[in-house]
């Protein structure tokens, strides 16, 4: 299994509309993915290890797939709608990263 992790930075400048990413964009992310998506996760940031610090990131998404082939197959023709939607919730920009998820 693999996870797709979004992540977008915290920030004086950086506005983020966290109803519109929860009740609108995400659900078509989910809607859009269908079957290939297995699972999803939102991180929203409350702080970070220095007490009455801000979260280093904003929010991160982390959508769960099989493989790498199967989160392309389904995310390759969706990509530029999901990115048409960014200026939506965010004037900041998200960090795709990919992972190969061990659990225990």
């Amino acid at each position: 299994m693999i996870k797709v992790s979004v992540m977008y930075k915290n920030g004086d400048s950086i506005k983020f509309d966290t109803d519109y990413y929860k009740n609108n964009h995400l659900p078509m992310v989910i809607k859009a993915l269908g079957d290939a998506l297995k699972g999803i996760e939102l991180d929203l940031g409350i702080g970070n290890g220095v007490p009455n610090q801000p979260a280093t990131y904003i929010a991160i998404a982390h959508l769960k797939f099989n493989d790498i082939a199967s989160f392309q197959k389904a995310f390759g023709p969706h990509a530029a709608t999901f990115a048409t939607d960014v200026k939506n919730y965010t004037n900041g920009e998200g960090e795709l990263q990919i992972s190969e998820l061990i659990t225990y």
